[in-house]
């Protein structure tokens, strides 16, 4: 039997893979008016929002050692097992904060969860890296972090639902089911890289294989593609290119991720059912702003750019649409607009960000990928960490503005180290 485009299949499964992925960590979020009232019914308000704030950087920080973590699990059991692995665990782990009692077990459950969910974002990299030539990796990577953002727009409504019918408790079994069914088709369809794979047509195989960066030619010698230990990784300044701009650029989406359901209730003063109605709205310009990044990438290689000059571009681009759109969430107005100037702000973040995680391919070679990958995660966690452990003492009096203005910075801080300190981004050498 054979499949045509199944390298399109294989992206398409980490898309939905990455859908659950965010439907189960959104769900704290939305059910949290209804969590403290039953945990935290005697906390203040503002000592609800530390509570949040406490159990999310205990996420993050799990995150970011999950990513360290699941780079180098997936170099080396590959990216078929270590998808299974990660989803398996992740679900297990949403599933079981339907018996939290308080900070300590909510926070437990939320560490696993964040260690497991982890290993989506270096796995989507590696299977980018595995599954498609160099022309056509920010596509699929535009589309795999399309499923981040539909998996928010999907979460928030479809959590907001389920409460109507269950309690919170059952609506953390509900959605966490939701991977265990994912892993069936995974484990059928993925059975080894394309090189051996017994389903794919030798046309696409050969089209893959030859797209990719497997030799480079220097004064007519062959030499192999660069797969750096991780010291040696680390020496290199166009690593650190990518590990910083990953460190800066996530934190803005963190920063909407955990608190626009919060920031809704706080400001707005909805309720979980009048969040289903809004917040959703933001992800629909991160869905536009994935398929945008790939898409544009992919026109300009086309067009003949090099990768160096696309990447750059697309990057950049990303930053300068996040930048005035953050200054305008100072003063938005009604709820509308600030969903909608989320939107835009979404839609910057993704037109980078899928260009800032294909950078490590663009770079190394195959068994170093992962790696690097990982390590910049863990960065991109820890930057999170930093905004999010602030934000309830920015906001303290209710204003959000301050934590906006940082995200603004960030977003600049993302573009320059990707232009200072990616020369050309281009295969490292040896």
């Amino acid at each position: 039997m054979k499949i045509m485009g199944i390298r399109w299949w294989v992206i398409a499964l980490i898309a939905i893979a990455t859908i659950i992925n965010y439907i189960d960590r959104q769900a704290l979020s939305v059910l949290w008016p209804d969590i403290v009232e039953e945990l935290f019914p005697n906390e203040s308000s503002f000592e609800r929002k530390q509570i949040y704030a406490n159990i999310s950087i205990v996420f993050v920080f799990s995150y970011a050692f999950g990513q360290a973590i699941f780079g180098k699990v997936f170099d080396w059991i590959g990216t078929r097992l270590g998808f299974v692995l990660s989803i398996g665990v992740w679900s297990l782990a949403t599933i079981a904060h339907a018996f939290a009692q308080g900070v300590l077990s909510l926070s437990i459950m939320r560490s696993v969860l964040g260690v497991a969910e982890a290993g989506n974002w270096p796995g989507a990299a590696k299977a980018n890296a595995e599954w498609f030539p160099t022309k056509e990796r920010a596509l699929a990577q535009g589309i795999f972090n399309s499923g981040a953002a539909i998996g928010g727009i999907v979460a928030i409504p479809l959590i907001a639902v389920l409460t109507v019918y269950f309690s919170w408790q059952l609506v953390f079994v509900i959605v966490g089911l939701l991977g265990f069914l994912w892993v069936i088709p995974w484990v059928i369809l993925v059975k080894s890289p394309p090189g051996s794979h017994p389903w794919i047509t030798a046309e696409e195989r050969e089209y893959i294989l030859t797209g990719q960066r497997t030799e480079e030619s220097i004064n007519g010698e062959l030499v192999e593609e660069y797969n750096p230990s991780t010291g040696e990784l680390l020496k290199r300044k166009q690593s650190w290119g990518v590990i910083i701009s990953s460190a800066a650029i996530d934190p803005i989406w963190w920063l909407f991720v955990f608190w626009i359901p919060i920031y809704l209730n706080e400001v707005y003063g909805m309720d979980v059912k009048a969040i289903g109605i809004y917040g959703w709205v933001p992800y629909v310009g991160a869905m536009f702003g994935a398929w945008f990044g790939g898409l544009f990438a992919q026109n300009r290689l086309k067009a003949g750019w090099d990768v160096n000059k696309t990447r750059k571009t697309v990057i950049s681009l990303g930053c300068l649409i996040m930048l005035p759109a953050l200054l305008a969430m100072a003063s938005p107005g009604s709820a509308i607009n600030a969903v909608l100037i989320m939107a835009v702000i979404l839609f910057g973040f993704q037109t980078a960000i899928g260009n800032v995680q294909t950078l490590p391919s663009d770079l190394l070679g195959k068994k170093a990928v992962g790696t690097l990958a990982g390590i910049s995660g863990m960065a991109a966690k820890l930057g999170a960490v930093g905004l999010t452990s602030l934000v309830p003492i920015l906001t303290a009096n209710g204003n959000y503005t301050p934590a906006f203005i940082i995200g603004a910075s960030l977003a600049i801080v993302a573009m320059l180290s990707v232009l200072i300190l990616i020369p050309k981004i281009e295969p490292l050498k040896h």
